[in-house]
């Protein structure tokens, strides 16, 4: 009996060569510059302090290898002065200000709202390297400082005690950490305590969170001390 010739059509899916099957790429990160690195080192800072930040959690937050960082920075400290530098940019205030205290305010009240939003920054800033930043705002803090008309010989003194008040005045409310009831207990014991700390119970010291409006009023005192006489 002749065999029967079996029919193609119909019977067998053609396969289509693989070279011939759309071809869907992979999502891909962008890039790897050194600006990314930057902004995702501070999203990395932000989230675990200084101590979190290491080139490979860096690198595992990049999706790239650890050793493709050192094409863009040098180190783990280049990335710290980076990223330092990068949260204190200051672009100034939308209005100019009507004379020179309101200046120095803006200014110094922007540089302690910019270390806030990244608490790190502070304890980072007295050992790093001074980046441009940090530098501009300093020459501009100069700058008025001498229109006001604070002498050449008292420029630097000026300039460093205002850094000494906003550093410390920054350092303490990133670290300062208690609870409402927690601060009204304190009150209570200094309540008992009384006549050895009469001055500080009377004020109630430790009840009094009004951290913004002592870091202006502060100021003010600081800057009263430096008005051209």
């Amino acid at each position: 009996m002749a065999a029967k010739r079996s029919d193609a059509r119909g019977k067998r899916p053609q396969r289509i060569s693989e070279w011939l099957q759309p071809v869907h790429e992979p999502r891909s990160e962008p890039p790897l510059s050194r600006d990314r690195i930057v902004v995702t080192a501070v999203e990395l800072l932000d989230a675990q302090g200084v101590d979190g930040l290491t080139m490979r959690r860096l690198a595992d937050r990049l999706g790239s290898g650890v050793m493709s960082l050192y094409w863009h920075v040098d180190n783990k400290e280049d990335v710290f002065d980076l990223a330092l530098d990068s949260v204190l940019e200051y672009r100034g205030p939308q209005q100019i200000a009507q004379d020179w205290r309101g200046e120095v305010v803006h200014m110094l009240e922007d540089w302690r709202a910019s270390m806030l939003r990244h608490p790190w920054s502070a304890s980072l800033l007295p050992r790093r390297a001074l980046g441009p930043n940090i530098l501009s705002r300093l020459e501009l803090l100069s700058k008025t400082l001498s229109r006001a008309g604070v002498a050449d010989a008292d420029v630097n003194v000026a300039i460093w005690s205002l850094w000494n008040y906003v550093m410390g005045a920054t350092i303490t409310r990133a670290s300062f950490d208690l609870s409402d009831d927690d601060r009204a207990a304190a009150q209570q014991r200094l309540t008992r305590l009384s006549e050895r700390y009469p001055t500080i119970e009377r004020s109630r010291l430790l009840l009094d969170n009004d951290w913004d409006g002592a870091f202006r009023k502060g100021l003010g005192f600081l800057l009263d001390g430096l008005s051209p006489r």
